[in-house]
């Protein structure tokens, strides 16, 4: 009974909460937090009890879950975060009363489908559950319902409405391919089949659908966006799990799928390494606070999907060694990068509740007189950057410790692997830069406004006794996880195998690989970001604003090319000369629906803003305060113009996902043999 408890109960905790929270709001707030503590203890007993659980009659095969290493440390880890953001939310959400009892709810039903993800035994629990949080977390984003939140929260909710959907699409190439998509009996249909175009075709969409998540590039433009506008402990559990649940999607059907291929290999290395490249160059480019470690975040998941990438092109290779040590650096880094997002987000947080500002220049000399926040800032960032002794340094070491077998052992792409080296040195040296740079801003430099400082300076504490405890102590597990015992144990339970045994984290080729990386940093620190991105004393965005890839690349992508590739695929694909014909009208039809989509919402929209909608001067109220109804009307017409300006793009998403759909059904009909 411990996985359906691990899995509903928080279901049951979240209308619990609602209803209580309606009548009592601090009554709520308690509820909430006793829910996820309630949630840990048998999230921990999974550890040593796994089993497997399956209802039956849900979606026509049911949803399963089972247990494992893997599957049991990531359930602990979800709960841990919910614990420890609920605990710090307490303080957090103190003063911002609005919408809590809202908040609370939707994250006790994303703590939930999370869990539903991580034990899930099968891709339709998966998707089932992680269509689930997709729209349950999508309120964290507009918790504030400021206009940059909204607009970021459609942002996010696009690109997973878009992702679902090809990833629904890939369920189906997959079924109809190997027959089942239970991640166990993949293998053996794998095996028996091989690996058939529709499997590949279907490998990429799954892989599209759980990167959207994942914040894998090109679809990371969400992340940036959404971290900055959620509270802080969304935001701590957005990059820090959230993201491994598109991670997991992508882990588990590569390791039951395409494990083998290299061609899939190749290109989630790629995938990974673009990731894994921009988000580091983001960071370093960014001067505001959780944007920072928002970029921050896609960057690790780049780390991780590399680590994906070497994994298949090792197996494929016949090297199980070198198998093993990128699977557990890649499983590694996902258990440190959840863990030092957490305690670097709540950190921020802290910064955030007293000075509600995240921009450098106004948060700068906050932190001087501090010392717990200061300890648990600086744990977190020795951790993310590899240092060693911290636990980002192990798993980072793994992982390269894989790049590099893989040049020895996959010969014939040991020139590409040797680049790929470079790039993961030179991201790692990137994150040591920004990381210092905000450390030092945050805890060393004084603010350029003397009375400011002062203010900083007269107060001596930033959080509750709670909210320490629970920021500080997390800190502490970054110097835990860093010794080599406890990391061999940790990856040795989640792969199940011993490979990892022999592995020496302080030899000196790898101490070598991880001062490499730190001195890239440390150079770059001192002569790009104090020379460069600090000018006349304040802190300089030199990113140029037009490479927004949502609107340089995603919208005209969707607007003017999309429609018409429908009928472009079927004409490639199309062994039938009759179907050459439907072909054109399929092209045809597509650019048409696509420009009407485009123009005539618009052109409804611009009726509606003449008409019923049409801007007028607001009559002055007659008192010094604005009356009820004054209130309202204008609350009610700027989220009606919020929803305008985003309303054909969303129909077009939503079309555009149906349309990829249905190109997979056609597929399989006219193809499948």
């Amino acid at each position: 009974m411990l996985i359906p408890f691990v899995v509903f109960f928080p279901f049951f905790g979240a209308v619990l909460t609602a209803l209580i929270g309606r009548k009592n709001e601090r009554a709520g707030d308690c509820l909430a937090a006793a829910v996820c503590a309630a949630e840990f203890l048998p999230a921990i007993l999974l550890l040593f009890r796994g089993g497997e659980f399956r209802i039956g009659g849900i979606m026509a095969y049911g949803i399963s879950f089972t247990t494992d290493g893997f599957r049991c440390v990531y359930a602990v880890i979800a709960a841990f975060m919910w614990l420890f953001t609920t605990l710090f939310g307490l303080e957090y959400f103190k003063e911002e009363r609005e919408h809590l009892i809202r908040w609370w709810f939707f994250v006790l039903l994303t703590l939930g489908a999370t869990e539903g993800v991580m034990l899930s035994a099968d891709l339709m629990t998966t998707f089932l559950f992680f269509e689930i949080l997709s729209f349950t977390s999508f309120t964290w984003v507009i918790h504030e319902e400021t206009r940059e939140a909204i607009s970021a929260g459609y942002t996010y909710l696009f690109i997973a409405v878009i992702g679902g959907l090809v990833l629904f699409m890939g369920m189906l190439l997959l079924k109809a391919a190997l027959g089942t998509l239970s991640f166990d009996l993949m293998d053996t249909a794998v095996r028996e089949r091989g690996i058939t175009k529709e499997v590949f075709a279907g490998g990429i969409c799954v892989l599209f659908g759980f990167g959207a998540k994942a914040g894998m590039f090109p679809l990371h433009i969400w992340l940036p966006k959404a971290h900055p506008v959620a509270p802080s402990p969304g935001s701590a559990l957005l990059s820090g799990i959230l993201t491994k649940v598109g991670i997991y999607g992508i882990l588990m059907t590569t390791m039951h799928v395409f494990s083998k291929n290299t061609g899939y290999g190749m290109l989630v290395l790629l995938l990974g390494e673009i990731t894994m490249f921009l988000g580091a160059l983001l960071a370093l480019f960014s001067v505001n606070l959780k944007r920072t470690l928002a970029c921050s975040s896609m960057s690790q998941i780049g780390f991780i999907l590399t680590g994906t990438g070497m994994y298949v092109l090792l197996t494929a290779a016949g090297s199980e060694e070198g198998a093993g040590t990128a699977l557990s650096g890649l499983m590694l880094h996902m258990v440190n990068h959840s863990l030092i997002k957490l305690t670097l987000f709540m950190a921020a947080g802290a910064v955030v509740m007293r000075i509600h500002s995240l921009t450098l220049d106004e948060i700068r000399g906050y932190g001087r007189n501090k010392p717990f926040l200061k300890a648990a800032f600086a744990l977190g960032a020795l951790g993310i950057s590899g240092v060693p002794l911290f636990n980002g340094y192990i798993s980072k070491t793994l992982l390269h410790e894989g790049i590099v077998e893989g040049i020895h052992e996959c010969t014939a792409y040991a020139s590409l692997l040797r680049v790929s080296e470079w790039v993961f040195l030179i991201s790692g040296g990137f994150t040591f830069a920004y990381m210092l740079k905000l450390f030092i801003c945050l805890f060393v430099e004084k603010n350029s406004d003397a009375v400011r400082q002062k203010e900083f300076d007269r107060e001596r504490r930033s959080m509750n006794v709670l909210s320490c405890a629970v920021v500080f102590g997390s800190s502490l597990l970054m110097i835990v996880l860093g010794q080599p015992a406890v990391m061999k144990k940790l990856a040795a339970f989640m792969t199940g195998s011993e490979e990892i045994s022999e592995f020496s984290a302080f030899a000196i080729g790898n101490l070598k690989g991880g001062l490499i990386s730190l001195g890239i940093g440390a150079a770059v620190y001192l002569f790009a970001v104090r020379n460069i991105f600090i000018r006349k004393g304040s802190y300089v965005n030199l990113w140029p604003e037009k490479l927004d890839l949502e609107f340089l690349v995603m919208r005209p992508l969707l607007v003017k090319i999309l429609p018409g590739i429908f009928g472009t695929v079927l004409s490639v694909f199309g062994e039938n000369k009759l179907l050459i014909p439907l072909a054109r009208a399929a092209v045809f039809l597509g650019t048409f629906a696509g420009r009407v989509l485009a123009d005539s919402t618009d052109a409804v929209i611009l009726f509606f803003r003449k008409t019923i909608f049409k801007e007028r001067k607001a009559a002055a109220p007659k008192t010094d305060l604005p009356g009820f109804w004054w209130t309202i009307r204008e609350s009610t017409a700027e989220t009606i113009g919020l929803l305008a300006q985003n309303f054909s793009f969303a129909l077009l998403m939503t079309c555009i996902g149906i349309l990829l759909i249905l190109g997979g059904l056609v597929f399989m009909m006219l193809f499948h043999s």
